[in-house]
């Protein structure tokens, strides 16, 4: 499965670095920037009042070859708003290290030297969402909370992700949407953004934006509810304390959990 990902990647190395995504950016007037050294881009917003932050640049987890497209979102969320989609070809992968690493019995390393995603897939149990009926041959879904996660994939939701199936995100292409501590984010393989594929991000991160903070909103009601009715909560913590930048396996001095998502070099 791993070797299906980098020969659809090996396959999609082609064009002028990044002029697509300059383009697109200085089309609609967004701010961007180029990081020294490697050729990444940044580029910055807003959607729904709130800013984003989009990267394209070498990867920062080894299941993604060539070049990553990763945006990031500060919603405000509650933080035990743990919930994750991934293209199922990559759960699938991820999936087999992870019993890999169960099996070998180095439950420290699954603590803390794996990205969020791995660990999830490892931990929590696949949530079977209704709206995403649709699309579940392309998806996969876990959360800490299956009534979070319901909330978010919700029809808006799904019919975005069935509109990327059919417009930009090839079914070996990794991709990974997830909240976590408090913020909204996107990771994919993008050897040559393009405006489909950029103008699809973004459209899929404003639903799945909307969709959190309504989920989040209903957590909240959920917890109010039950602290007045003498309950101490949940009883459910967060899955994982903070993770610290570590390297990703093969991407030497890469940040390594879904928070760590700099520092980046200076920017010119």
């Amino acid at each position: 499965m791993l070797d299906s990902l980098k020969r659809w990647i090996a396959g999609n190395r082609q064009g002028p670095e990044g002029r697509n995504l300059e383009g697109w950016a200085r089309q609609r007037k967004l701010s961007l920037k180029r990081v020294r050294d490697n050729g990444g881009l940044v580029i910055e917003g807003a959607l729904l009042g709130k800013p984003w932050r989009m990267e394209w640049g070498p990867p920062q987890r080894d299941y993604i070859e060539g070049r990553e497209l990763r945006l990031r979102m500060d919603l405000g969320l509650p933080p035990e708003l743990q919930m994750a989609v991934l293209s199922k070809t990559l759960a699938e992968t991820l999936e087999q290290r992870a019993y890999a690493v169960f099996t070998q019995d180095t439950q420290t390393r699954i603590d803390s030297g794996m990205p969020e995603e791995v660990r999830w897939l490892a931990m929590f149990p696949k949530t079977a969402v209704p709206a995403m009926r649709p699309v579940r041959a392309r998806f996969s879904s876990i959360a800490v909370e299956p009534e979070s996660l319901t909330a978010w994939l919700d029809t808006d939701l799904a019919a975005q992700l069935a509109a990327a199936t059919r417009e930009w995100l090839a079914e070996a292409q990794p991709f990974v949407m997830m909240t976590l501590r408090g913020r909204l984010y996107l990771r994919t393989a993008a050897a040559q953004p393009d405006v489909a594929l950029l103008d699809g991000v973004l459209a899929l991160v404003e639903v799945a934006a909307r969709r959190a903070q309504a989920a989040g909103e209903a957590a909240r009601a959920r917890e109010g509810l039950k602290g007045r009715g003498g309950s101490e909560g949940t009883g459910r913590t967060t899955a994982f304390a903070d993770t610290s930048v570590e390297a990703a396996p093969g991407v030497p001095g890469a940040p390594q959990g879904a928070t760590a998502w700099g520092p980046l070099p200076p920017l010119d």
